[in-house]
């Protein structure tokens, strides 16, 4: 008897193929890209040390996407926090606004495992994932503009940031998330309806199981 919890034959090896593919890609590009800032002579320790984080979470994050199975969402989280991370620094570095760690928090968890989650579902087309994926960037983003507009607004915590990009930003970001929440709660929304021969199937939330069907009379 086979159960639906059982994967088809061969998956975990095509996994694995698709992942070492991966691996390798990353590791061309890798190649490719400290070869060229050799030959220009970048300074990644003066000016791109972010890319230190940034780059090993990419390689997580692309790797995990690559592998449909639960393994490579287990890859895909991590992959998005240290990306994310990695790309606040870069941030923070170039204007200087390092207190602003006061509130960008929101924006590695839970707002980067809500997008990794997104992102997987919707490559492997997991809507349940994705749905949930969606609401737990929501939630990040929420806090980091609610959190955001308090520090920046009220405390001004980085006055002494060569940008004030952030301060004068969030209070747009509130408008605008607060018009994308209106909006999508006017809108309508298509109710689920089950008829016909679904409608009587029992599930264990009903009190009482579906009644068999009378038999006919003779």
């Amino acid at each position: 008897m086979s159960g639906g919890w059982q994967s088809r034959p061969g998956r975990g090896d095509v996994d694995s193929r698709v992942g070492t593919a991966v691996f390798g890609i990353l590791l061309i590009a890798l190649g490719v890209a400290f070869f060229v800032s050799q030959q220009l002579s970048v300074d990644w320790a003066g000016t791109g040390w972010p890319l230190f984080v940034i780059v090993p979470g990419l390689f997580l994050l692309v790797a995990g996407l690559a592998i449909p199975s639960e393994a490579g969402l287990g890859i895909v989280i991590p992959g998005a926090i240290v990306t994310t991370v990695g790309l606040i620094l870069a941030f923070q570095q170039a204007t200087g606004t390092w207190a602003s760690w006061a509130y960008m928090w929101a924006l590695v968890a839970p707002g980067s495992v809500g997008l990794g989650l997104s992102a997987h579902g919707l490559l492997h087309r997991r809507w349940e994932l994705l749905e949930a994926g969606l609401k737990t960037a929501a939630t990040g983003l929420g806090l980091f503009v609610g959190f955001g507009l308090f520090f920046e607004s009220v405390l001004d915590i980085d006055r002494e940031a060569s940008t004030s990009l952030l301060r004068d930003g969030m209070p747009i970001l509130a408008i605008i998330l607060g018009a994308l929440i209106v909006v999508i709660n006017l809108l309508p929304r298509r109710k689920q309806s089950m008829s016909g021969p679904a409608a009587n199937i029992w599930t264990p939330g009903n009190s009482e199981p579906p009644s068999s069907p009378a038999a006919p009379q003779g």
